[in-house]
């Protein structure tokens, strides 16, 4: 599974709520990264209305997005080039938390399934039934690492959703897993096309995009969802041009979400703007500092990872090198990719630096942390030949 891949599963799942939707208030904690607070109030609605699939799916996405939010898998690595989530052993959630997810999809799939018998072209049950699908086919791929059992989900959530463009071409909401389908697969290699579950479908990248875009700009309750996705998907095609502006609306309608000036960090950094992008820095830091709503949750970590790697594709190498050791002081308290990732990263600099011996002590802490992982290969790499400006990865 290439990397590009990922996007057929990622932010799929969401199912945001209209403005007037009782579950709104669940949706702006859960785009605001509250997953607790927001599944408190999806886990009420599904009490006061258990009949109701939407808010099963709802309660599963929380579950979900929780989990990916633990595990630092919401950052902007997850979409980046050099993005090491994929090759992450699959994740391991409580089993309270893992039961909870099956059942909730379980219970829409049952619901929908009910609906479906009665009227086959009941086109709101289709709706939930494909979401449903989607936030499986999220779990398979992120949480499970089960590829097969997520592409046989995605297909069947987005043929349910073509079914609905079908009886409902003006259905602008019903596009988004379709058109995510239709960039994903288009960005696949041939040998996963010939995958019996795919059945002859090619894909499309353009046709996709520009799907993903028309459910940003006229959407309903995928509205929040296609900006979130799109911003990803222009990060990943190399227009963080693009990405800056529906970045700053997200910020604007989710001020609490400290990931997203993190992510136009990045954007700028892509763009060249290193004054820019230290600028955004600055600001998350005295947010931080201030105590404002969300950042007070933000770990100092978070600020010192982005600014230590920002200086460091910049060679601003004794700055950077302040923020990884602050790094590598807290490891034992980091997630464990991240851990390895800020010795490796410490190693590096130290090497540009001309440290040799203490960058080969860090280079080894990296290895030791996750001897299989992608990246301990790289460090050990290093171990036999220094870092270099042209050698970074």
């Amino acid at each position: 599974m290439t990397r590009r891949a990922a996007l057929l599963f990622v932010f799929a799942a969401l199912l945001p709520a209209a403005a007037e939707d009782p579950a709104a208030e669940g949706f702006d904690h859960l785009f605001n990264l509250e997953y607790d607070e927001a599944l408190a109030v999806f886990q009420r609605l599904a009490a006061q209305e258990p009949d109701n699939p939407e808010y099963q799916n709802d309660i599963a996405a929380t579950l979900l997005y929780r989990e990916l939010f633990r595990a630092g898998a919401l950052e902007s690595e997850l979409v980046s080039g050099t993005n090491p989530f994929l090759r992450r052993p699959k994740m391991q959630p409580p089993p309270e938390v893992r039961e909870a997810f099956q059942r909730a999809v379980a219970r829409s799939l049952e619901l929908t399934g009910e609906r479906l018998e009665r009227n086959r072209d009941d086109v709101e049950a289709l709706y939930f039934r494909g979401t449903a699908l989607a936030v499986q086919a999220n779990w398979d791929f992120l949480v499970r690492k089960a590829w097969l059992d997520a592409l046989r989900a995605a297909t069947q959530s987005r043929k349910l959703h073509q079914r609905i463009l079908r009886l409902d071409p003006d259905n602008v909401d019903a596009m988004l897993i379709p058109g995510i389908h239709e960039y994903v697969v288009g960005s696949l290699p041939w040998y996963w096309k010939l995958l019996g579950c795919l059945a002859g479908f090619r894909g499309n990248k353009a046709k996709g995009i520009q799907m993903i875009e028309r459910v940003a700009r006229e959407g309903d309750r995928q509205r929040d969802n296609a900006r979130f996705l799109l911003a990803a998907v222009y990060r990943r095609e190399r227009r963080p041009q693009d990405a800056i502006p529906l970045l700053e609306d997200l910020i604007r309608d989710f001020p609490r979400n400290y990931l997203l000036r993190m992510e136009m960090v990045q954007m700028y950094s892509d763009l060249g703007e290193k004054q820019k992008a230290l600028a955004v820095v600055r600001e998350i830091e005295r947010l931080k500092r201030e105590g404002a709503p969300g950042y007070d949750r933000m770990p100092w970590h978070k600020l010192w990872y982005t600014r230590g790697t920002l200086l460091f594709w910049y060679m601003d190498l004794d700055q950077a090198l302040e923020d990884f050791q602050r790094l590598t002081a807290v490891a034992s308290e980091l997630p464990l990719h991240q851990a390895q990732l800020a010795w490796f990263r410490l190693g590096q600099t130290l090497d540009l630096l001309g440290r040799r011996a203490e960058a080969l002590d860090a280079y080894r802490k990296a290895i030791a942390l996750a001897p299989d992982s992608e990246r301990a290969r790289q460090a050990r790499r290093y171990l036999k030949k220094p870092c270099t400006m042209r050698s970074r990865k």
